[in-house]
């Protein structure tokens, strides 16, 4: 039987540790690994030369747009497997016109994304990053033993999950080992899903006045963007936190930085829009915000993850097994 000739195509510098040798060593028992290296540009006739023996293309970060140029130059392209998270920016849907299969390692992310979302959801409700300050400005204690009599703490809090995404799912997986009260807003939601048992379904607004800690899950679509306003914002709880490791462009990003400068409620902030705050953006500097860089999802020995799912499913694929992961095409413009 002959094996399947695989391309790579992604931006190397991105992808340090997606695919180590190890992988690479296990897609050769399987395929034909045409060249280890990934290409970076389709346009380059090294590249169109290897795109038309292609059979399987592992695209991931920093890879091109896979439209209808690029299939025409890969008329052997049966699969496109993405070793990243959502393919919605790098697979054309003329990929799915073209008979071609997409996969993703979308679910492998998801995995670093819940955790720290998990961390932040602990630590925002036990106050930690206010009782640090505290400690600094009184290394006495005094000011953060009166914070810790007050109620704060993660025993019979409330988190409000908006969006049952893969990732939402996750982080209500994991808040079952907890002693919290859990609601959701998702209006694709129905009652009695079995994954969500004993969660509370509700309504945004409710969500937002009722909740301790909210944390953002829902996919970014002209549906969605700016779902989060000002009346939103101004219906939380005065010291509740605000989480957001989804996308930037799901909150009228101003209205939450006025909140914010109240400093009425906390904020644990991953996305932005745009990707990068001003240089000028209060976000940097306000004592109430914990500000990082869309770390939230797989990066470092995390990114192995993705590697690994992505091979994994090529090994089903060559062996005519159903791909977990598969992307169907119309869940393509749903997708985060």
């Amino acid at each position: 039987m002959m094996r399947p000739k695989l391309l790579f195509a992604m931006a190397a510098d991105k992808t340090r540790h997606v695919f180590d040798d190890a992988l690479r060593d296990r897609l050769e028992q399987t395929c034909e690994v045409l060249q280890r290296e990934p290409i970076e540009n389709f346009s380059d006739p090294e590249a169109r030369r290897l795109l038309g023996e292609a059979e399987i293309l592992v695209s991931g970060w920093g890879c091109p747009m896979i439209g209808p140029e690029l299939l025409r130059a890969a008329p052997n392209l049966k699969l496109i497997a993405h070793a990243a998270g959502t393919v919605k920016f790098t697979v054309d849907p003329a990929a799915y016109v073209a008979g071609i299969r997409v996969t993703h390692s979308a679910e492998a992310n998801a995995v670093p994304v819940s955790e720290f979302t998990l961390a932040s959801i602990l630590f925002s409700a036990k106050h930690i990053f206010t009782l640090r300050d505290l400690y600094r400005q009184e290394p006495n204690r005094r000011s953060s033993y009166a914070l810790g009599d007050t109620e704060i703490g993660n025993f019979r809090r409330t988190v409000g999950i908006v969006g049952a995404s893969r990732i939402g799912r996750r982080v209500i997986e994991l808040l079952r080992n907890f002693d919290f009260s859990v609601l959701l807003y998702d209006p694709f939601v129905q009652a009695g899903d079995p994954d969500l048992e004993g969660v509370e379904l509700v309504e945004l607004d409710a969500l937002m006045a009722r909740s301790d800690v909210v944390s953002i899950h829902a996919p970014l679509l002209p549906s969605t963007r700016g779902m989060i306003g000002a009346r939103q914002l101004k219906l939380m709880k005065d010291g509740a936190t605000f989480i957001n490791t989804a996308r930037g462009g799901l909150i009228d990003e101003a209205a939450l930085v006025a909140e914010l400068q109240t400093q009425r409620i906390f904020g644990v902030i991953d996305v932005t829009d745009p990707e990068i705050p001003h240089d000028d953006s209060p976000l940097f500097t306000l004592p109430n915000v914990f500000l990082t860089p869309h770390v939230a999802g797989a990066i470092g020995t995390e990114r192995l993850r993705l590697g690994l799912m992505a091979v994994e499913e090529i090994e089903r694929f060559i062996e005519g097994k159903p791909m977990l992961y598969e992307v169907q095409p119309e869940l393509l413009e749903r997708l985060a």
